[in-house]
């Protein structure tokens, strides 16, 4: 069996922890973001298509 060091188990939960919880947030904000600007731009601009 292996054995880890402290570092290597606090690396292993820092990995899991960003893989897992912080990236499929900041994924899911960055879209909602996305959506929220091209939503208030569509309330001044009008919605998209030809004159």
């Amino acid at each position: 069996m292996l054995a880890y060091s402290p570092e290597q188990k606090r690396e292993l939960k820092a990995f899991l922890f960003l893989t897992v919880f912080l990236a499929p947030i900041v994924a899911v904000g960055l879209v909602a973001g996305w959506g929220f600007v091209v939503w208030i731009f569509q309330m001044f601009a009008g919605p998209p298509g030809a004159p």
